[in-house]
């Protein structure tokens, strides 16, 4: 006789056996449940004693599964020609991704790490950043009049110096390096597509208290003056000299 029961503490959730004669006798059955009843109840013990309860979170390292939701219409943008970009993000974080018709992709990583960045990435290419919203951004460039800084993966907006501090600053550094992450206001689209951000604005609508500026921070030369919001134009254009 082949007979499996599985169970809790409560009592039976199943069970199975095979036999190859016409029938089992009650008594048969009584000491077989009983038997099973004492083994599941010695696992159990085992088996709280390592883990009493579910872990409230998945580990970090186990296979993570991750849905979102994009607009129909930015599936093609996220596919690419002959599924180039999608064929890219499952090459470069070592995932896969499915994208149905209405809009939801299901993400398939290995760990919670792969599965994030790549969903970040998709949101980089399908999001369109929204005036008003506080993002979590990076700072990727640090300029005289400002810094650069990634809201969402491939788009940059300025935070111009002025919008970095209710003080004044003479230099960027005394408040920001590159690397940092910072959550910034996105105030405006200008009419070049330009995004413009406010570090101030966000941490004053968070409630958040602005840091002291760096003393260590590089000084700016003597008659320094502070470059006008509109300088990064001229930036922009040497960079693509």
């Amino acid at each position: 006789m082949d007979f499996k029961v599985a169970g809790t503490e409560d009592g039976i959730t199943g069970f199975q056996m095979d036999i190859k004669i016409a029938g089992v006798s009650s008594e048969i059955l009584t000491n077989a449940l009983a038997q099973a009843k004492r083994g599941r109840f010695k696992i159990l013990e085992i088996m709280n004693k390592t883990i009493a309860v579910p872990s409230s979170e998945i580990s970090e390292y186990a296979p993570k599964i991750l849905t979102m939701k994009i607009d129909v219409d930015k599936i093609g943008a996220l596919i690419g020609p002959g599924g180039k970009n999608v064929k890219a993000l499952c090459a470069m974080y070592s995932v896969e991704i499915n994208t149905d018709d209405d809009g939801t992709v299901t993400i398939y990583g290995r760990n919670t790490k792969s599965s994030m960045d790549a969903k970040n990435a998709i949101k980089g290419i399908v999001e369109d950043p929204e005036i008003g919203l506080i993002y979590n951004g990076t700072v990727k460039r640090i300029m005289d009049f400002g810094a650069f800084i990634e809201i969402l993966p491939g788009k940059e907006g300025l935070c111009h110096i002025s919008k970095l501090s209710h003080r004044r600053l003479n230099t960027v550094s005394e408040v920001l390096h590159e690397g940092q992450e910072i959550p910034v206001k996105l105030l405006e689209i200008d009419k070049m597509g330009r995004l413009n951000l406010s570090y101030i604005d966000a941490l004053d609508e968070r409630g958040e208290k602005e840091p002291e500026p760096d003393p260590n921070a590089p000084k700016a030369p003597e008659n320094h003056e502070r470059p006008r919001y509109d300088d990064r134009q001229g930036d922009r254009g040497r960079r693509r000299g």
